[in-house]
């Protein structure tokens, strides 16, 4: 089956999202690596990758990394190996600290490196019928979705891969590594990423995090259902699961002291944050609202985790959400307690040197929040690709 005939089948679909948040991706690695061993056991294929289970992957930021090396066949231990060297070549400062303070942080000419080993010259795919615009366009093996803001029109750009869509004779040609690009560059972090949008006009890009989807659950839930979007895929507690995977999760309190008469300098530093965390509740309130997910979130002390709140009459899809607890009492539960110590360091987006904890982290908390039973039958999938 074709990518075309993939995202057109009939039956029930699932989508992988996977959020921003820095070298944190690193740990949504260990979440990744159980549920493609759960499935290699269940279809008895130790070679199925998680692009021959899911039909649609998305991701923003550090997000989009992963869900495109995932879309074009990559297995999880290969994108582990990738983020133990982006840890240690990305997030490396600028060594002249006036660069520091006018630009970017980090110099994306490693990133861009890593990007152009990965992904090469692949670009977003083909129309049907169509010749592919690189040799190498059906590389992509299942849908595709990744998430940037468009900064000179305040826009948030989701860019899909399903030749349906509206503006997919403009996106095609887009190299997938300038894309993702893109989708990582993280203001002040990194500079932003210019990418020609089609006749003739250049849009700049920043990182999809500053938006409503660093958490892309919900906007992908919108892209398989809504009609303006091609995918017009059916909903229900039987047709359409959606897993989401988090990079790490903490209840932010600072004292009352430090918010007290606090400086505009650090008013800017702690808003975009706060506006994230915010995005992030709305999204998980509205997608528990509309499904009976068997991994419930408590959302705040009043309306709890929803288990009695149901939207519409039915649920409209499966809802499944994985996110490790970088708080004191979960590390220790998970036999983590030296790395308490660490947790200041480990909540940060930039701090290269974490990326084997943050992997170590993710392979713990999967172990005990993933289970085969979460990934019901209903969404088999028959004839998995064999890859060599």
């Amino acid at each position: 089956m074709n990518l075309i005939q993939k995202l057109k089948a009939d039956g029930p679909k699932r989508i992988l999202a996977l959020d921003g948040g820095g070298i944190r991706g690193a740990l949504t690695i260990g979440y990744l690596e159980k549920i493609e061993n759960i499935l290699r056991l269940r279809y008895n294929n130790p070679n199925l990758r998680l692009c021959d289970y899911f039909d649609l992957i998305g991701g923003t930021s550090t997000g989009s990394i992963i869900a495109a090396a995932l879309a074009i066949g990559k297995e999880v231990s290969e994108i582990k190996e990738l983020y133990l060297r982006l840890g240690e070549k990305v997030f490396t400062k600028n060594k002249r600290w006036w660069t520091r303070v006018w630009r970017a942080t980090f110099s994306e000419t490693q990133l861009k490196a890593e990007l152009e080993s990965l992904f090469g010259d692949l670009t977003f795919g083909h129309n049907e019928g169509h010749p592919p615009v690189q040799s190498g366009d059906s590389s992509i093996k299942t849908g595709l979705c990744i998430v940037t803001k468009r900064a000179d029109t305040g826009s948030t750009w989701p860019i899909i891969n399903h030749p349906d869509g509206t503006f997919f004779s403009d996106n095609r040609g887009m190299l997938l590594r300038g894309v993702i690009r893109a989708s990582t560059a993280a203001p002040t972090y990194f500079e932003s990423e210019k990418l020609e949008v089609g006749e003739g006009q250049v849009g700049v890009f920043v990182d999809g995090g500053v938006s409503m989807a660093n958490n892309p659950a919900l906007q992908l839930f919108l892209i398989a259902t809504l009609k303006g979007f091609p995918f017009h895929w059916p909903t229900g507690e039987e047709k359409l699961l959606l897993v989401s995977i988090g990079t790490g999760t903490w209840k932010p309190i600072v004292g009352v002291d430090t918010v007290t008469g606090a400086s505009k300098l650090s008013w800017a530093e702690r808003v975009p944050s706060i506006l994230m965390n915010d995005a992030n509740a709305q999204n998980q309130l509205l997608l528990q609202y509309l499904s009976k997910t068997l991994t419930p979130w408590k959302i705040d002390g009043e309306v709890g985790n929803l288990s009695d709140d149901l939207l519409t009459p039915e649920p409209a899809l499966t809802y499944l959400r994985y996110n490790a607890r970088l708080e004191t009492n979960p590390l220790q539960t998970l036999g983590l307690g030296s790395l308490v110590t660490k947790l200041d360091s480990l909540r940060k987006m930039e701090v290269g040197g974490n990326c084997q904890d943050l992997i170590t982290i993710g392979e713990r908390a999967a172990q005990c929040d993933v289970v085969p039973e979460h990934f019901p039958s209903v969404f088999d999938v028959a004839g998995e690709s064999d890859h060599p």
